[in-house]
């Protein structure tokens, strides 16, 4: 735990912080009262008739979780099994209980997450406010052999047989803090407890690292696909509506574009006036954010395919799990 703790990072710790530290004791307070009631049973945790695999983090923001899930179907469907995703499809517009999620389902009606899934595997894709109902869906209307939760870490309601944690391993935990005075959901010692840390983006002793590797362009209006040269030298908008774009933008910048950087919050809605700019250079997206400008787009505009690159130990240890 000390190895993990050696990566905060103190420096980025600002006056407001401190000002906002009473509130990160309240939430300190409640958030270990609500883990205590449901340890001891004054709130009920629902199993699953199969197992279930949470993808979480412990911070706010991105972190990858999402390709992490996605190549979660992929090896289980290689495998013949039937895969369920839950999520809570935020930033979704739904007003169901439940929403089954089809490659065809609008982003803005079910989240920019699951659309992608959907999108991207085989999985039967539900979303729900609450986890549990997403889950009951699943098994009561599909005979899927395992559930992945994407995020839902801190949903303890929710019963799981094994908890994946993503870090971004550039930023790690920020300033060390927990909310509002710092990026930590839950205090850094909740590590311990969990089945696998993953490292997104660096390489660090007991956590698996991943890597991103970018396959091809697609364009989003004819699915036509190009070489990752192909933009190489050419100036280009570089749109980006995620928790953390640095990485999106340094594999661009790897291949030799010229970026000129436009930046939105996470889980934007993007709507067609946000990708009109001075100059007709091509528009490069990420996949994520891309699922949210189909219903406008336009041959200008590519996202960067990628797939995520994770060592055989991870899928060991999972297996050693289920």
């Amino acid at each position: 735990m000390s190895s993990i703790l050696s990566f905060v990072d103190h420096n980025k710790l600002r006056f407001t912080n401190y000002l906002l530290l009473p509130f990160s004791a309240v939430f300190f307070i409640l958030s270990q009262l609500r883990v205590w009631c449901y340890k001891v049973g004054f709130f009920k945790t629902s199993q699953a008739e199969v197992p279930v695999i949470v993808v979480g983090n412990i911070t706010v923001g991105g972190s990858g979780k999402t390709p992490i899930v996605i190549a979660l179907c992929r090896y289980f469907e290689l495998q013949g099994k039937s895969i369920g995703v839950v999520s809570r499809g935020y930033g979704g517009e739904y007003v169901e209980d439940t929403l089954k999620v089809t490659p065809l389902t609008d982003a803005r009606e079910c989240g920019d997450e699951p659309a992608l899934i959907a999108q991207q595997t085989n999985a039967q894709v539900v979303v729900a406010k609450r986890r549990n109902k997403a889950i009951k869906y699943l098994t009561v209307n599909h005979q899927v052999d395992i559930i992945i939760s994407d995020d839902g870490l801190q949903h303890y309601a929710m019963g799981r047989d094994v908890e994946i944690v993503v870090i971004d391993g550039i930023r790690r935990f920020g300033n060390g803090m927990l909310l509002p005075s710092g990026p930590l959901r839950e205090p850094v010692k909740r590590l311990k407890s969990v089945d696998i840390i993953v490292n997104n983006g660096s390489v660090v002793q007991g956590e698996i690292s991943s890597h991103l590797n970018p396959k091809c362009y697609v364009n989003l209006l004819t699915n036509e696909t190009k070489e990752l040269d192909y933009f190489k030298g050419t100036q280009c908008y570089a749109v980006a509506g995620i928790g953390n774009p640095t990485n999106f933008y340094t594999i661009l910048e790897s291949r030799g574009v010229n970026l000129i950087s436009k930046p939105f919050p996470d889980h934007h809605p993007f709507v067609a006036k946000d990708l009109v700019f001075d100059q007709d250079y091509p528009i490069l997206m990420t996949a994520k954010d891309c699922v949210k400008c189909r219903h406008f787009a336009t041959n200008q505009m590519w996202y960067l395919s990628v797939s995520v690159e994770l060592s055989q130990n991870f899928y060991t240890q999972l297996e050693s799990k289920l």
